[in-house]
């Protein structure tokens, strides 16, 4: 799949994840994000036009507005302050990519749920709990929580991730990393949640991504994009159901309408799907960024 991977020979260690292309650079790496969609944490073969370039944008942008509540590893979105060798590439790197500190991963995905909708609706249906927490009140889908909740999950390069408790989590690290983890995730939550709600959009939940360089821990990959958010439009929430939504929820709804087992190879989607999907994700893309792409 590394369709593009051969394009940089400049840079000899590369790597695809299920999105984003990387490349090694030594302490820092080049970040290229592709078109490609992936849901249940299967890749799909078809993808979705200018995708890349949208969560690319996004993340840049929420990295920045997000400064002040933690360090990221965000160096550069431009090329021209890339490394001389990489400034042929602008077409393939121009939008879509970013140079970023080289971090040592924290392998753990930081959830934060401020409403109750997808798998953490599943679980509370199946056990009563959310996150392995138990709740005690009566809920219905999409109903929002008293106060949003940190659900984190372990972060599989392969297969599915697996939804895990706080404490499980604690056990695998010191408990200041855990704590600052679960507290700048919420905090992050927060500033999204009253960023978009001005703007006629809900955040649902979310997930960050965090790693350490030099004994300090950055927000890393990705921040508010509709591959790592769940946004529903104000107009159209309502509790009981599973409201419309401006992320790839769209295309999770098809495979489950159609009875995909979720385990690879991805099916084929429909073009519409397709289409309809992209649209979604420029539409939040100008919602946030104020921008047309």
């Amino acid at each position: 799949m590394f369709d593009k991977i051969s394009k940089l020979e400049c840079v000899k260690q590369a790597r695809q994840g299920k999105v984003r292309d990387i490349y090694d650079l030594g302490d820092r790496l080049l970040l290229v994000t592709s078109d490609r969609i992936s849901a249940f944490d299967v890749v799909f073969d078809q993808p979705i036009k200018d995708k890349g370039i949208i969560l690319n944008k996004i993340a840049v942008s929420i990295f920045k507005a997000t400064s002040h509540i933690v360090d990221n590893h965000l160096i550069s979105s431009e090329v021209k302050d890339y490394p001389q060798e990489l400034h042929e590439f602008k077409d393939y790197l121009e939008g879509r990519s970013m140079l970023v500190q080289k971090t040592r991963v924290i392998p753990f995905e930081c959830i934060v749920r401020g409403y109750i909708s997808g798998s953490a609706y599943g679980e509370y249906i199946n056990k009563g709990t959310v996150g392995g927490k138990v709740i005690p009140n009566e809920m219905k889908e999409s109903q929002k929580f008293d106060s949003p909740m940190f659900t984190p999950s372990t972060k599989a390069e392969e297969g599915h991730d697996v939804n895990i408790s706080y404490r499980t989590m604690k056990a695998h690290m010191d408990t200041w990393i855990a704590e600052f983890l679960k507290d700048k995730s919420l905090q992050l939550y927060h500033f999204g949640h009253d960023m978009l709600l001005k703007k006629g959009i809900i955040l649902a939940d979310t997930k960050f991504e965090f790693g350490s360089y030099q004994g300090k821990i950055m927000l890393i990959d990705e921040a508010l994009t509709p591959d790592s958010s769940r946004f529903w439009p104000v107009d159209d929430y309502e509790v009981g159901i599973s409201p419309p939504s401006y992320d790839k929820q769209f295309i999770r709804n098809y495979l489950l309408n159609i009875g995909w087992d979720k385990q690879p190879p991805a099916p084929e989607l429909p073009e519409d799907v397709i289409a309809q999907t992209r649209d979604k994700y420029l539409q939040i893309y100008k919602i946030i960024t104020g921008e047309t792409l």
